[in-house]
């Protein structure tokens, strides 16, 4: 794998410091602080580089560390003084410093978060209530694509935004199949299993990963050969985190059109969107693989009344030309209504642009501007819906909707097509066949100084309430939830399995969740990579728990 460091802000700021190999000197530019001056010593001490290692080295009293622990932060909710920090931030530039790293906080007791991206809406690459080294992968995101053989290297640090625009600079006939959300990390993404607007044709992002290079609870380098297809199964869905630290995924890229169509259209109340979305619920599934429509739902004033309505944003793109997508839906889907006009062909890494909803003019490069996207300040949940929601359902969900104060937001993204040709079984990510649509729910705190003033806790209990509403129409036993939008609500409890099933068996289901159970004692037995919700390691055999 070719490494190439890009250009990054922090990496800049990093290089402009000059430091000594003594300790004395170190000491008093990192003003190492109590608590941490032994894992740092542990650094120096097994480092054969430490003199270029020291400059990628953070502490809370270094005046660098704050920026250096901010800039990846997605979710403006955790920017606070009350958020946990690490003790030490590592930016490793390469793989000798984070197995260094990791000896060394194995050998002091600190725990690990492995940030890449900095996207997880729950805090736990970055923030933890017991003394932590954070390894920040922001140095290491070089890509490696391969176009002859429609792969690509991609180092944990990358985000999919990097990636596509590195891919598009050398093809516009390849693609990764990969969210929409430019600034989402690569390593974390992949870990989850990863779901975007070619799932429909080509499956989630993790099917289509390939290889990998792995450091384990040893230090041990690996790759797919040396770790064996049970653990190389683990970490593409059942979150690497728990078992690792991923350095480098190898990813298959697949085949998309020169241009694509992309469409948006908004439908009301008014205009009849309670049936067109009942509809939805039936088209959107089963139509052509080809053709990805995603809904967004949002209730909003009409004009300058005081009367409410719910608008959703149908969001459409077709692996083809607009003269084979029209017919397509003039036959499956009239009444959503699209026409020529509104269809724009473009390549396929300007729809991530538009998808992300900047115009279609926006130059592609913003993809590799972190700080040009726009971050979120919220709280997420998810679901599946399993079986279509009925009118009278519908009707109910915009009642809920139509009592909010414009903070929410539903995005519903179809599966069928590819999806239900895989097990669920395949890899961790076990929600496959049956599955009509994958929902995110969200409430944002814009225009609120935290999530705990009385107007943002009022935007959680109308969440809450929310979740008990949408209870009979979704998923059940389990109650489907995506380990990438981890939530914290499920649960934290892992004593013993029937503590963890609670939130375990929601992200992976019963049989896979056990099966990760199994892997990480073997790889990871004394539970060294863990978190709140991290695979567990129990005291008793798995077998005697039912």
């Amino acid at each position: 794998m070719k490494i190439s460091l890009l250009n990054s802000s922090v990496f800049v700021l990093v290089l402009t410091l000059s430091f000594s190999v003594s300790w004395g000197a170190l000491s008093s530019i990192l003003e190492v602080t109590p608590g941490s001056e032994d894992f740092i010593s542990c650094l120096e001490s097994n480092s054969k580089s430490f003199a270029s290692d020291s400059q990628l080295i953070f502490t809370p009293a270094n005046a660098s560390f704050l920026p250096v622990w901010e800039v990846a932060i997605q979710n403006t909710r955790y920017l606070k003084p009350s958020t946990p920090k690490p003790s030490v931030i590592v930016t490793p530039v390469n793989e000798t410093l984070i197995q260094t790293a990791l000896y060394c906080a194995k050998k002091h007791d600190y725990e690990i978060r492995i940030r890449s991206g900095g996207h997880d809406y729950e805090a736990l690459s970055y923030s933890a209530d017991v003394p932590f080294v954070m390894i920040d992968f922001t140095n290491m995101r070089s890509i490696d694509v391969d176009v002859a053989n429609s792969t690509a290297w991609v180092q944990t640090g990358a985000t999919l935004g990097e990636l596509y625009y590195a891919i598009s600079q050398k093809t516009n006939t390849l693609f990764f199949p990969g969210g929409t959300c430019p600034t989402v990390g690569v390593g974390g993404y992949m870990g989850g299993g990863g779901y975007g607007n070619l799932l429909r044709k080509y499956g989630a992002a993790a099917d289509n990963a390939v290889d990998v290079r792995f450091v384990d609870v040893n230090g041990n380098i690996l790759d797919r050969k040396l770790m064996g297809e049970d653990l190389f199964w683990a970490i593409r869905g059942g979150g690497s985190s728990s078992f690792g630290i991923v350095l480098a995924w190898k990813l298959r890229l697949v085949l998309v059109p020169p241009k694509v169509t992309v469409f948006q259209i908004n439908k009301t109340l008014e205009e009849g969107l309670t049936e067109i979305f009942y509809k939805y619920q039936y088209v959107a599934p089963t139509i052509d693989r080809n053709l990805l429509i995603r809904a967004q739902v949002l209730s909003e004033y009409i004009g300058n009344t005081t009367m409410k309505t719910i608008r959703v944003l149908f969001e459409g793109i077709y692996q083809g030309t607009s003269d084979a997508l029209l017919p397509l839906l003039d036959k499956k889907f009239p009444e959503l209504g699209v026409t020529r006009e509104i269809c724009e062909e473009m390549a396929s890494v300007r729809s991530i642009v538009v998808f992300w909803g900047l115009p279609s003019s926006t130059p592609v490069e913003i993809l590799t501007n972190r700080s040009a996207i726009t971050k979120l300040n919220n709280k997420v949940k998810s679901d599946y819906v399993r079986t279509p929601i009925p009118i009278t359902g519908l009707k109910k969900i915009w009642n809920k909707f139509m009592e909010n104060d414009e903070s929410a937001l539903l995005m519903m993204y179809p599966f069928g097509g590819r999806m239900n040709d895989y097990s669920e079984t395949a890899i961790p990510y076990p929600h496959r066949a049956g599955v009509l649509l994958q929902v995110l729910k969200s409430v944002n705190f814009n225009g609120q100084t935290s999530d705990t003033t009385p107007t943002s806790l009022s935007r959680l209990v109308w969440m809450q309430s929310l979740e008990e509403l949408l209870t009979p129409y979704v998923s059940k036993n389990p109650r489907e939830a995506y380990s990438n939008y981890n939530d914290l609500d499920l649960g934290v409890g892992n004593a013993n399995y029937k503590e963890a099933s609670v939130w375990g068996e929601r992200y992976w289901k019963r049989g896979n969740f056990k099966k990760l159970i199994r892997i990480k004692a073997k790889v990871d037995p004394h539970n060294f990579f863990r978190h709140p919700q991290s695979i567990p390691v129990f005291s008793s055999p798995l077998s005697s728990f039912k």
